[in-house]
């Protein structure tokens, strides 16, 4: 039984998708301040762009920025120093390293 449950939980994080993000013009309006760090250890967050709206789902971080904020699940600001951030994150390349570090910053983008 419990590696029917592990089997069960790999299989459902595999389908796992993005989620939908829009970037604001202005702190105000957003959800959720970010601050984009220079390396991946400093990251509560590793973010992939994924390429299509098709792509988009989960909490995981692979994001599909939208293109009108009522598209998106979430908006989120671009902050200047990382003082200001609710939620810091680094741009990965591939889509397998994209994830959470700081799992308790998780709840910012359910």
């Amino acid at each position: 039984m419990k590696y029917l449950l592990i089997i069960l939980l790999t299989v459902l994080g595999m389908k796992v998708k993005a989620q939908k993000v829009f970037s604001t013009q202005y702190s105000s309006d957003a959800d959720v301040k970010v601050f984009v760090v220079e390396y991946e250890s400093q990251a509560d967050l590793k973010v992939y762009k994924v390429k299509y709206d098709s792509q988009a789902g989960k909490n995981n971080g692979r994001w599909f920025f939208t293109e009108y904020a009522s598209q998106a699940k979430r908006k989120i600001y671009f902050v200047e120093y990382a003082s200001q951030a609710d939620l810091k994150i680094f741009f990965v390349e591939y889509d397998s390293q994209a994830g959470w570090r700081n799992n308790s910053k998780q709840y910012l983008l359910y």
